[in-house]
């Protein structure tokens, strides 16, 4: 089993692909909490170059309140991240992660309810790009 979804996207630019993502995220419920420019932070630490990348911390508040109710400890896991980056091809491409997948490890079939419930939009968020 993949531990993300992802789909390699045509015809637009990196920071465009930030920002339909972003909104298409915003569709399905989700916000964007946190935001890494791997790309910077891989500069500023290291001295090193690195491919356009980030990381966008996705959290759907009312699906969050639920697992926290389930789990005190699923914070661990949140929030849902999807990554943006231009790939070694040179290609845009989006991933997000699977909470189906890494939630497996928990072992709550309540809390898989809400993990596949989350997959569901974020395959629709995939989908539509």
């Amino acid at each position: 089993m993949k531990y993300y979804i992802s789909k390699i996207l045509k015809d637009i630019s990196f920071d465009e692909a930030v920002n339909y993502v972003t909104e298409l995220l915003k569709e399905q419920g989700f916000g964007i909490i946190t935001q890494i420019d791997v790309k910077h932070t891989m500069k500023e630490k290291l001295d090193v170059d690195f491919r356009k990348y980030k990381i966008l911390g996705a959290c759907n508040p009312g699906f969050a309140y639920k697992a926290l109710q389930l789990e005190d400890k699923i914070g661990t896991m949140l929030p849902c991240n999807v990554i943006v980056q231009v790939n070694d091809a040179g290609e845009v491409e989006v991933a997000a992660i699977d909470p189906a997948a890494s939630m497996m490890a928990v072992e709550n079939a309540r809390l898989a309810e809400i993990a596949s419930e989350i997959r569901q939009r974020l395959e629709k968020v995939i989908a539509n790009l």
